[in-house]
């Protein structure tokens, strides 16, 4: 008895933008490519959800940008109906707080609209097949300056000559307090009011003060 094989599945997608060229021209990209199914189309967040819901797509191509709320948003709310929805979000404002915002939404995916049409399609294949696991471009990068500290780094001895002159310390109490010469303890400060963007003791200190390098004085008590 002879069997007939069933039709590879395609993995179904809906896209999300309130721009028809750009819709048109991601349907475009993704019929091209014969894993893809576009099923639906929406312009606004409310849409989106709804039609997400009707049709159970594999893949939501999600702007971020929508004419009655945030893609970010939508994507919060199809993400608690479903884990295993694969969910790309695609911006024209791919900065770091966007990247990390589509992140913690639960996006699977992050693509700048200044991508090829190839690599949106590439998202959403990863999306469909990694629904939790998320990727972009820039993603390392981007947590490399998350995590880099943010203010002027001060070295050990910088910080020193902070806190003598927090103290009210002249530049030879300061060099004597060092051991160094009188030179040396300007050339100290001089290095520090730089990385301060500091012109004098006064303005070092308020801008060391505002950036936590140093502990405001406590409050006289009554």
């Amino acid at each position: 008895m002879s069997t007939t094989a069933n039709p590879t599945t395609r993995t179904k997608v809906l896209l999300v933008d309130d721009h028809d060229l750009i819709r048109r021209g991601l349907r475009h990209a993704f019929e091209r490519d014969r894993q893809f199914e576009v099923v639906g189309e929406a312009a606004t967040a409310a849409e989106a959800i709804r039609q997400a819901g009707a049709l159970q797509p594999d893949v939501v191509i999600m702007d971020l940008r929508l004419p009655d709320g945030s893609g970010l948003e939508a994507t919060r709310a199809l993400r608690k109906t479903s884990n295993s929805m694969g969910i790309v979000v695609l911006t024209m404002y791919a900065g770091d707080d966007q990247l990390f915002g589509a992140l913690e939404a639960g996006a699977s995916a992050f693509v700048p609209k200044t991508a090829p049409a190839d690599e949106v399609v590439a998202a959403a294949r990863h999306a469909a097949s990694a629904p939790s696991a998320f990727t972009a471009a820039d993603l390392a990068e981007a947590m490399k300056r998350r995590l880099a500290p943010s203010g002027p780094q001060l070295s050990p001895r910088e910080g020193q000559v902070l806190r003598l002159l927090a103290d009210g310390m002249s530049v030879a109490g300061i060099a004597k307090q060092l051991f160094v010469s009188e030179s040396t303890a300007k050339t100290h400060i001089s290095k520090l009011y730089e990385k301060l963007g500091a012109a004098n003791r006064a303005q070092a200190l308020m801008t060391a003060l505002r950036l936590g390098l140093l502990e405001a004085p406590d409050a006289p008590s009554f």
